[in-house]
């Protein structure tokens, strides 16, 4: 196999051999290799980076990349060279138009990391398992009913090869979520979820992204094809995806969902995101629009991107809405933003990222059903006493009849950070052996709800 290595990280590795006694050398070269080692194919998406943000254990520092072209690499060496913990990653690189075939035939890891076009994904995947390699897969590994049917199938072979097919879902590790969660399984507070209704959901989860942004304190640079709905999919199957879960993960946790009995898509809508010439070339550092997109140009030079969208549906009964808008760019000293309310019949449990929270994630609880406000307050008071045997610090602070709950900042690490620890779970699940039985349908649950409401706006 023909290999590109990593410049920085070869006279890195050269500088730390020649400081070393020959001792310390032989020891290092009788160093076995971790249990997993990974291949990342098309790291299209700056996500493939964030996974080797920090180093894994388990996780062997020799990392294979191949791929079209090398700009992933560059992120990975900016961890490299920092001075705050830099991570020691010797990167094995392809690099060509054959690169996953060449991935396939050689397999010199046992994990495909896969963050890039969703065109060929789903593909990437189901072959991969096939060949007995395990995948841990960016959000979405399916963009239509096709690809649908395609994951249907490499699931069943991954049970069939004893390989483990996960996707990375990082919002389940951001801390006002994961409270919401806790506190929504707290039926002395909480009381029970409501069905709701099409105009009042139980719950409703939106999303706010935008198109420029920095990452890693750098300005993310964004590959054209991400523009392209035919290679990235439309916003109903894209980060919708992270919405569609954490609906499932919240309101039935660890519960089997079955797609064909327990999910009733009932409409879904999508519209578009216009950018110009001179945003497209901020976000792109292109000039000019490659000639894929020339089918989504109006107004002489506007790019119309479909990545907004809106499902409305029931799960096990439930009521659910879910809504993703992607801006050009976010107001001064904002991020991308969550907004989150689940209704119970005593208390709602709501998340707002707003400039009244300055932007930042905040959980509130506000009272609903009849109970008196001293019953109300007791009962929160009650919650945070329990969430203080796994979340020590936790406090509220009341707001007329409604209470916020401040959580401390050492628990909000950041979504990057979320990477680490969505890959140290799938890593201890290879180390097990085992998944829990919910993970795979779920999985399936949630992309033929997006799937299925992709295909349902197109009527």
């Amino acid at each position: 196999m023909k290999l590109v290595n990593l410049v920085f990280t070869a006279l890195l590795v050269l500088s730390m051999l020649s400081c070393s006694s020959p001792k310390e050398q032989s020891m290092e070269e009788e160093t076995p290799k971790a249990p997993y080692q990974l291949m990342t194919v098309d790291p299209g998406h700056f996500h493939a980076g964030l996974i080797q943000k920090t180093h894994l254990k388990d996780l062997d520092t020799v990392a294979y990349v191949f791929a079209p072209e090398g700009h992933h690499l560059k992120r990975v060496n900016s961890y490299n060279s920092r001075e705050d913990n830099p991570t020691r990653w010797v990167e094995e690189v392809y690099l060509g138009p054959d690169f996953f075939e060449k991935m396939i035939q050689e397999k010199p890891g046992n994990i495909m990391l896969v963050a890039g076009s969703n065109a060929k994904k789903t593909q990437f995947i189901k072959q991969a398992v096939e060949s007995g390699i395990n995948v841990l897969a960016d959000k979405p590994m399916a963009i239509n009913a096709q690809d649908f049917e395609m994951l249907k199938e490499a699931f069943a072979l991954a049970e069939q090869n004893k390989v483990f097919l996960y996707d990375i879902m990082t919002e389940r590790f951001e801390v006002t979520i994961f409270i919401q969660r806790m506190l929504s399984q707290m039926p002395e507070l909480f009381g029970e979820l409501e069905q709701g209704s099409i105009d009042q959901p139980a719950i409703t989860k939106e999303s706010v992204h935008h198109f420029f942004k920095y990452v890693s304190d750098v300005p993310l640079k964004r590959p054209a094809w991400f523009f392209d709905v035919n290679q990235q999919g439309e916003g109903l199957v894209d980060v919708m995806v992270h919405l569609l879960d954490m609906i499932q993960w919240e309101c039935y946790p660890e519960q089997i969902i079955d797609y064909e009995t327990d999910i009733e898509v009932l409409d879904a809508k999508s519209w578009a995101t216009e950018l110009t010439p001179s945003m497209f070339e901020r976000i792109t550092q292109l000039k000019e629009y490659p000639a894929y997109l020339s089918k989504d140009i109006i107004k002489d030079s506007v790019l119309n991107v479909f990545s907004n969208g809106e499902i409305n549906y029931t799960l096990k009964g439930t009521h659910a809405k879910t809504s993703v808008i992607w801006n050009y760019e976010a107001p001064e000293g904002a991020k991308d933003t969550h907004y989150s309310i689940m209704r119970g019949t005593k208390a709602n449990l709501i998340i707002k990222q707003g400039k009244e929270e300055n932007y930042k994630a905040t959980l509130y609880v506000e009272r609903a059903g009849d109970g008196s406000s001293e019953e109300f307050i007791t009962s929160v008071n009650q919650a945070i006493n329990n969430l203080q045997a796994t979340h020590p610090g936790i406090t509220m602070e009341q707001n007329g009849s409604n209470f916020q709950i401040v959580i401390p900042d050492k628990y909000k690490v950041g979504h990057e950070a979320h990477f680490n620890q969505v890959a140290t779970k799938y890593l201890n699940y290879l180390k097990a052996g085992k998944m829990p039985d919910w993970e795979v349908p779920n999985m399936l649950a949630k992309y033929y709800t997006s799937t299925r409401a992709y295909a349902m706006s197109r009527k």
